[in-house]
């Protein structure tokens, strides 16, 4: 991609809570669009520039499973699902199986990382660096995990904690899919699940740590949305 069809802009769209299926297939449409631009962009001579989005989303119970998951970390049947007012998905992100539900703040950034770095590796070290600062805003350490994605609390130690998953798809280098922050979250959810597929460790959220009821998530938000514009060098359109 040449320099002048760069585009650092990122258009926010806050979707409230939303049913899982209907974001994820909005987050295709969206995916989609950004790889069409890409491949019609070959045949012009001055490539347009493509766009980057992130959505903000809260889902109702939801468990879904990574396209290297295994089935066997989701520990309750199809009944106890719809007893629990909770779905199941198989979707195709990387990763294992997580929960979703109210009280999380979801992320999904829909980048073409030409605009920003071709590195994998990097875009996930960022988005962990993203929440790590975000958490620091609440007097807290967040780390990472040596071989698991994702942002924890008390690292190396008995007590280590997840308190944000992620997995992603990238494909020519647009992203989809994101990461799940536990801040106002029923935790008795996870019960249900090895999360990640990572046995013997807890999960945790951000009430739990700061030992308060809730925490205002538009006040989350906008804490991650101003580390994501630091870290990405983007400039936020809402």
């Amino acid at each position: 991609m040449s320099i002048q069809s760069m585009n650092k802009q990122l258009v926010v769209k806050d979707l409230g809570t939303k049913d899982y299926k209907e974001c994820w297939d909005y987050q295709e449409q969206l995916f989609q669009e950004i790889v069409a631009q890409k491949a019609n962009n070959k045949t012009l001579a001055t490539p347009l520039p493509t766009n980057n989005y992130f959505l903000f989303v809260e889902h109702p119970h939801v468990y879904t499973l990574g396209k290297s998951g295994h089935i066997e970390n989701l520990l309750i049947n199809e009944q106890a699902l719809q007893d629990k007012g909770a779905t199941f998905y198989k979707i195709n992100r990387g990763g294992d199986i997580t929960y979703h539900g109210p009280g999380q703040i979801v992320g999904y950034p829909i980048l073409d990382l030409d605009n920003f770095f071709t590195d994998i590796h990097k875009y996930l070290r960022s988005l962990e660096e993203v929440i790590i600062l975000t958490l620091a805003d609440y007097g807290l350490k967040g780390e990472r995990s040596e071989g698991e994605t994702g942002v924890w609390i008390d690292v190396g130690t008995p007590f280590a904690r997840k308190i944000c998953a992620m997995g992603v798809r990238a494909s020519r280098w647009v992203t989809m899919h994101g990461f799940a922050l536990n801040v106002n979250t029923d935790l008795g959810y996870f019960d249900n699940i090895i999360p990640c597929g990572i046995r013997g460790k807890a999960v945790t959220s951000l009430n739990v740590e700061l030992a308060k009821a809730t925490i205002p998530l538009a006040e989350v938000k906008e804490r991650i949305l101003l580390h994501f514009a630091e870290i990405f060098q983007t400039d936020l359109i809402k």
